[in-house]
């Protein structure tokens, strides 16, 4: 599906070109984006390898243990029955840590483990599954090490100096997903 959403959005813009009378730009301005592309995914990967190696040195020091103790009342509350499967428990507050220090794409093998360790069988997700997706999906960011990543790549002097305006947005999308997914429950 995504795939023919791309074809007619590349359609589209060759035609724009092709109407407006840029089809010489169309070329070098292609070009221009795929090498921005590249030094974008080489900058995030780098990023993504420095701070998933800061994640499992603080794994290995046991901070990641020591932080499931701390979520683990909040756990309780917002995941009952997962948080009686000590496994299903492990893999929620790796996922919840990965997302907190903005590593995201390392947070989603860690938010599958979990998903499996909660499948009871069925055809449909449980509410504790759809709450951890809408978690995950919105999560609470103490340092968006993705966006920072991304503002260095792009020249910016102080790529943290967001962090006000990053907590506050994740803290309010968070208790608005949570609200939501509570609510949500009844009628579905």
């Amino acid at each position: 599906m995504m795939g023919i959403v791309w074809c007619i959005m590349l359609l589209l813009s060759v035609m724009a070109a092709i109407f407006q009378g840029n089809l010489g730009v169309l070329t070098p301005s292609a070009l221009e984006g795929a090498a921005s592309a590249v030094t974008l995914c080489i900058s995030l990967a780098g990023a993504l390898c420095l701070w998933s190696g800061v994640a499992k040195v603080m794994e290995q020091a046991g901070l990641i243990e020591k932080l499931g103790r701390l979520l683990r009342p909040i756990f309780r509350r917002l995941f009952p029955k997962a948080s009686q499967n000590k496994t299903a428990l492990g893999y929620l507050t790796a996922n919840i840590s990965a997302n907190l220090l903005g590593l995201g794409n390392a947070a989603t093998p860690m938010g599958i483990a979990a998903i499996r360790q909660m499948y009871s069988g069925g055809t449909s997700a449980s509410d504790e599954m759809c709450l951890l997706i809408v978690m995950n999906s919105a999560s609470i960011q103490l340092l968006p090490t993705t966006v920072a990543a991304v503002r260095s790549s792009l020249g910016a002097a102080a790529p943290f100096d967001v962090l006000p305006a990053v907590w506050l947005t994740s803290v309010c999308s968070v208790c608005m997903g949570i609200a939501a997914a509570k609510l949500l429950r009844r009628w579905f």
